[in-house]
């Protein structure tokens, strides 16, 4: 017996149980070794016609013996040659053989590190390899139970090529072997891990006959020709869309697909779409993105998160590279650079796809927003507005004077030079266009924008700027009316006075037909403060009560008794929280009853308002005056006045 090379029992014991975290592994690994062997057979028959043949892969699952065995007729191996490759763990004769060609023949080659074929040692405790170099006569057994070493011996193969046979572990009571042996689980994991491998795998399934017999079929496997490596002028909407079902699991066609192909530093080709909606659990943190990462058409990763940014985590798709090896793991892609320069790549092809979709077919890109928008929204606030560049032309919002929605930029257009951004935050459009400030606002001709998601306000502070354009909440206490006379100016003391430091008390030419509103100075919004409210924050906005000093109710204000004057500011201040979304005050009703109550008694008869308490009847004039001049006393020192004549 030979023993392994290079610290044999510490690296093997790596292998298996580390780099490799998933057993049903070992048959990609083996597969894909198989495909390389006659890659490489396959670029040598094309200078020596001799080397050609009916290229493919087998399958056999023997579940007396408990073996499985993975052979092809690719390249082959002599004793040498197993020594090298099997004997020294991490050598691998697909990176020497890519060394030797160069990367126009090696392109297509999957393994690179050379420790793939030891992760059959996670499910067998005996593995043989039968192999015959091609061009060569002789063949040879390598043979080892992955302990200490391996032996080599002659064997007999009829043709060039080689079989892996291994011999699966005995099942326990936590674990389970012999599914390894099933033809519907074999067939399962080829569909998974190695459709798209070039060359057909093969393997004898049983099919059900007349008389509930059953015969045995060869059956292939594989699909073999991955739809994205097609070229794009065969390639189908039909074809794309019966794909993305089949792939995603998903009954409706996506919205939209996109496709790239890229040769440099890095090559990879790609074929993304986005769905016709998010997935159930696409706003909560069970949500897992990421694309399916395929090294020539094996799989390496169901779901790649680092292929794409969290806000563009709706996107489905995959990802085929010959630059990155099966055994990564994924800590090491987390920093593998390659991964990195593909994931800028996908996000700026993505982020231009959306941009000329947003100007060539604006109504398809409107159904992309409305299911998407707030993941791109995110995108532009989060990590402290790092994408805000990248997303901010991209984000629409609705338009009151339009009636639509708009991007920023369309907005802007319409501004005279440094006028503000207005816009208004609320739950719904239909909400926003009951403010009391947005009255005012069509009436001066100006336009404001809609925003109705909590994180939009957010976003506009984070941008500040566009165009010279600030930011404005309609709903801010910045603009301000003048007091137009002294009496104003005490008038509105009084009011913050009976507010008791709930709010501060300003004039606004904001408003027309409401006599009041609330608005909010400083850093804090109202909406933020509602916002920060619901996550269990304390943060409190500065709130401002801005008064309309042309309406009929605060000018009737002026002069009323402190009881009236309190139940009044009590009653336009709720209205202003009711028209802002707010709960009112518990003694709201009181003073609005109170008020009711004291308007009613005015206009209605005294002897209905006034209860036991009767006024005195109002006498004729005439009357009034004949009784005026018998009963008035004289000034001291006068004698009286006669009667009047009757």
């Amino acid at each position: 017996m030979k023993e392994f090379k290079a610290q044999s029992k510490k690296l093997l014991d790596l292998v298996v149980n580390s780099i490799y975290v998933n057993r049903e592994i070992f048959l990609r690994e083996l597969i894909s070794n198989a495909s390389d062997a006659i890659d490489k057979r396959r670029f040598m028959s094309l200078t020596d016609a001799s080397l050609d043949a009916d290229f493919g892969i087998e399958l056999k699952a023997d579940k007396a013996a408990r073996t499985l065995t993975v052979s092809d007729n690719g390249i082959g191996m002599n004793e040498k040659e197993l020594e090298d490759c099997l004997g020294v763990i991490a050598a691998s004769g697909t990176e020497a053989f890519k060394k030797e060609r160069g990367k126009t023949d090696g392109e297509q080659l999957i393994g690179q590190f050379g420790v793939g074929f030891y992760a059959a040692f996670m499910v067998a405790d005996n593995i043989t390899v039968i192999s015959r170099k091609a061009g060569e006569q002789s063949a040879y057994k390598w043979e080892s139970d992955g302990v200490e070493g391996f032996d080599i011996s002659p064997a007999e193969r009829a043709d060039a090529g080689t079989d892996v046979i291994i011999r699966l572990k005995a099942d326990g009571d936590d674990e389970s072997y012999s599914e390894f042996l099933e033809s519907y689980r074999l067939s399962q994991l080829v569909k998974k891990y190695s459709d798209y491998i070039r060359y057909p795998i093969r393997m004898l399934t049983e099919k059900p006959i007349e008389g509930g017999a059953k015969a045995e079929e060869t059956t292939v496997l594989n699909s073999m020709t991955p739809v994205w490596k097609k070229p794009k002028s065969e390639l189908g909407e039909t074809e794309l869309d019966d794909f993305y079902k089949s792939a995603f699991r998903d009954y409706r066609a996506p919205l939209i697909n996109i496709s790239t192909r890229v040769e440099g530093a890095v090559d990879y080709t790609a074929l993304l779409f986005v769905p016709s909606e998010p997935s159930f659990d696409y706003y909560t943190k069970d949500y897992k993105r990421g694309l399916s990462l395929y090294c020539n058409g094996v799989l390496i990763m169901d779901k790649c998160a680092e292929l794409v940014p969290e806000y563009l985590g709706f996107v489905r798709g995959v990802v085929d590279t010959p630059d990155l090896a099966l055994n990564i793991s994924r800590e090491t892609l987390q920093h593998d650079r390659r991964l990195v320069a593909i994931a800028n790549g996908l996000e700026k092809k993505i982020l231009a796809e959306f941009d000329k979709l947003l100007k060539n077919d604006r109504e398809k890109y409107e159904k992309v927003f409305a299911q998407f928008g707030k993941a791109l929204k995110f995108g532009a606030y989060d990590n402290f507005g790092a994408n805000k560049d990248k997303l901010k032309d991209l984000l629409l919002y609705y338009s009151d004077a339009d009636k639509k929605l708009v991007t920023i930029k369309e907005y802007v257009a319409k501004l005279d030079e440094k006028a503000p951004i207005l816009y208004a935050c609320g739950e719904t459009t239909e909400k926003i266009a009951m403010l009391p400030q947005i009255e005012g606002a069509r009436e001066n001709g100006k336009d404001v924008l809609h925003f109705t998601d909590p994180v939009d306000e957010f976003i506009a502070r984070m941008i500040e700027d566009y165009d010279g354009h600030k930011f404005e909440n309609i709903a801010s206490g910045a603009d301000n009316g003048k007091t137009k006379s002294a009496e104003h100016k005490e008038l509105l003391k009084r009011m913050e006075a009976r507010l008791k430091g709930k709010a501060a008390v300003t004039a606004t030419d904001k408003l027309k037909s409401y006599p009041v509103c609330l608005a909010a100075k400083g850093d804090v919004s109202l909406e933020m403060e509602r916002i920060m409210e619901a996550m269990g924050g304390g943060v409190k906005a500065e709130r401002v009560l801005q008064v309309n000093l042309d309406h009929p109710i605060v000018k009737s204000m002026d002069g009323m008794d402190d009881d009236k004057f309190a139940d009044c500011v009590t009653v336009l201040y709720n209205e202003a929280l009711i028209a802002e979304g707010y709960k009112t005050e518990p003694e709201f009703l009181s003073a609005l009853n109170r008020l009711i109550g004291g308007a009613s008694c005015q206009t209605e008869n005294a002897k209905v308002c006034g209860g036991d308490k009767k006024q005195p009847r109002k006498k004729p004039a005439a009357k009034k005056a004949a009784q005026s001049a018998t009963t008035d006393k004289p000034e001291s020192g006068e004698a009286p006045t006669e009667g009047v004549d009757k």
